[in-house]
């Protein structure tokens, strides 16, 4: 998960630009360029009445430095999610608990923190277990049944689902006909468990919004779905797919939405992406779930955490009260 660069206007050059009339482009929250700077502005929420009823949870990878470092454990995540951000439900990332999917002793504590803080378990990221679009059909089945566990521990957790990735190799066609392959069939395994199998724009072709909601259509399962990503557009080789067209391609499909954010201004909006725009995006969809807090910034993670968590509060508030 690389963070992504993008040039900045400050605050005084931008409004001294606004006030000569060359941004013209805020009317509409698209965006515009400046010299060859991209700037997304900030803009009123585009919505009214009870029409946002999101809820927020906390995707770990917000803390995984913290994680990585020793400083916190897996099981320290419920309890810093209730006491530190005051949130009620979190999205685990297999990678901290790599070798405790089959540990039932360790899952019921794991679930046991969560309900001593008043926390509901929504959902495991899982990476590294394989190819589930692999074109060589033996390891595509061992990518599969290397999901099987972390969809039993998700079940143990009460989560809803798994996350996983949808990569391949091959033209764009077959990587398609490849990915859809793995999916249905381990569609198949969670559906008896009645959990999800939900894939995130994370790269290569499946940041490509077209590509993965062709995919969505080809397996055809309403247990396998997408978790968009606000910033995960990355199609490599230098080149990005829109975010905005890509999280409207995907939100037909979603049972989870995923609030990437790297950097604030002083006036708490991200940079990147306009959240506004994003989120009416996402509520255009009919969507009720949790978006989940994905801080990925180079600053501190705790307050990067809280600047998104705030955001997306200022934002669903205004809305309510419109």
């Amino acid at each position: 998960m690389k963070r992504q660069q993008r040039p900045q206007v400050d605050r005084r050059s931008f409004l001294s630009l606004a006030g000569a009339g060359l941004a013209t482009g805020l009317m509409g929250c698209g965006g515009f360029s400046i010299g060859g700077l991209e700037v997304i502005p900030h803009c009123s929420p585009p919505c009214g009445g009870e029409h946002m009823k999101f809820k927020i949870s906390l995707a770990e990878w917000s803390l995984h430095r913290s994680l990585q470092s020793g400083k916190m454990t897996n099981l320290d995540f419920p309890g810093m999610t209730r006491n530190d951000f005051d949130l009620d439900a979190v999205e685990y990332v297999n990678s901290f608990f790599k070798d405790k999917a089959q540990d039932e002793a360790y899952l019921d504590e794991l679930k046991k923190r969560c309900d001593d803080h008043g926390v509901q378990s929504l959902l495991i990221m899982c990476d590294g277990e394989g190819q589930l679009g692999d074109p060589d059909s033996k390891s595509r089945e061992t990518a599969i049944q290397n999901h099987h566990r972390w969809v039993d521990a998700a079940r143990r957790l009460g989560c809803h689902s798994i996350r996983v990735n949808a990569a391949s190799q091959g033209s764009y066609e077959e990587q398609m006909k490849l990915a859809a392959d793995g999916l249905s069939r381990l569609t198949e395994y969670a559906a008896n468990q009645e959990l999800n199998v939900i894939v995130e724009n994370h790269g290569g072709l499946s940041s490509n919004g077209a590509w993965l909601s062709g995919v969505m259509k080809m397996v055809n399962q309403p247990r396998c779905g997408t978790l968009p990503d606000f910033g995960n557009f990355n199609l490599g080789g230098g080149k990005t797919y829109d975010r905005y067209l890509g999280v409207q391609e995907l939100m037909p499909f979603a049972k989870a939405v995923s609030a990437k954010s790297h950097e604030f201004s002083e006036e708490g909006n991200e940079i990147h992406t306009d959240y506004s725009r994003m989120l009416k995006i996402v509520m255009d969809a009919g969507y009720e779930g949790y978006i989940g807090i994905e801080f990925e910034g180079a600053g501190d993670e705790k307050a990067g955490i809280l600047a998104t968590r705030d955001l997306l509060r200022k934002i669903r508030s205004e809305c309510a009260s419109a």
